[in-house]
């Protein structure tokens, strides 16, 4: 089915690793073909060489240049980490914030690992116990650090601190100024290059957001456009890899990225099981406001739609 509207959708574009789906999707007019009237609007990311790092240094998670554009009604939909959407949905209300929902598991399953020095004296998780692992609080680098090493550690010996964009982690790790960092791709790869040693490395899913003004068809088009992308990158990566590449400023080159860890999915409807098994992890945590259920985070309405 196609549809046809009129209305103009402004849809996110971030993190190059995250969005690969809904780029793919844009450059071989996929949204096009759905009858999609899109808006692509750029936001500064970690991934990014050129984003200044101090505006990712805001403690106030809603005040950070993603949060802004959405809460001032310059987005209509966006991905993000799946524990960093669930959060934002469960506390945006009760920070008298524009409301969003989860409208689905998202296509990204994006690798992250975390990385230490080559000369570093840790081979491995466990010797990591009460060292700073660099990450940005709230978003995926902190919930997949979290993640990977509390099967090595118990809660109150993983200790983590801030630090920038994930160049900025890389070169805080080679100066000895924390032990390790939690990245993703491109600077995986980076890191790699440059003689950095992997301890530990997974993929994280993102899940997608919605304002209610995007009801279940328009979603359920835009799903199947990132859909046939996904098969598309499948099919041959390469012409999308300077995405990634170019977030580095010239220090990967497109041969250089080790694509395997590329991983993309169609989006899933978000089911009571994962939500309520990532929910209660996340509280556990004190990551997250308790209270929340089902129902009032997430909307399947994309499914229901077809």
């Amino acid at each position: 089915m196609t549809l046809q509207t009129s209305k103009t959708i402004h849809l996110a574009i971030m993190n190059a690793v995250h969005d690969l789906a809904v780029i793919v999707a844009r450059d071989e007019g996929y949204f096009r073909d759905e009858g999609l009237d899109i808006e692509f609007v750029t936001a500064p990311g970690m991934a990014q060489v050129t984003t200044d790092s101090e505006i990712l240094k805001t403690q106030v998670m809603f005040d950070r240049p993603l949060d802004t554009m959405y809460n001032e009604g310059g987005l209509d939909q966006y991905r993000m980490c799946e524990w960093g959407i669930l959060k934002r949905a469960v506390e945006a209300a009760d920070c008298g914030l524009r409301s969003r929902k989860i409208v689905a598991l998202g296509a990204a399953m994006s690798k992250f690992a975390i990385v230490v020095a080559p000369d570093s004296e840790f081979y491995e998780p466990e010797q990591l116990k009460d060292k700073p692992i660099a990450l940005t609080p709230f978003n995926g680098s902190n919930f997949t650090a979290l993640k990977m090493m509390e099967g090595f550690l118990s809660r109150e010996h993983l200790k983590t601190t801030q630090v920038g964009t994930m160049r900025d982690r890389l070169e805080a790790v080679k100066r000895g100024e924390v032990a390790a960092a939690c990245v993703m791709e491109p600077w995986l790869s980076v890191a790699q290059k440059q003689g950095l040693r992997i301890l530990i490395e997974a993929h994280s899913s993102r899940s997608e957001a919605a304002s209610e003004d995007l009801d279940g068809p328009t979603l359920a088009a835009m799903f199947r456009a990132q859909t046939r992308a996904v098969k598309k990158f499948h099919e041959d990566p390469t012409p999308y890899l300077n995405y990634l590449t170019q977030e580095t400023g010239g220090l990967l080159e497109p041969h250089e990225l080790q694509t395997w860890r590329l991983l993309y999915a169609p989006p899933q409807p978000y089911t009571r099981e994962r939500f309520e098994d990532t929910y209660n992890w996340m509280v556990s945590w004190d990551m997250v406001l308790s209270g929340a259920t089902y129902e009032n985070t997430v909307d399947n309405r994309a499914w229901e739609a077809q």
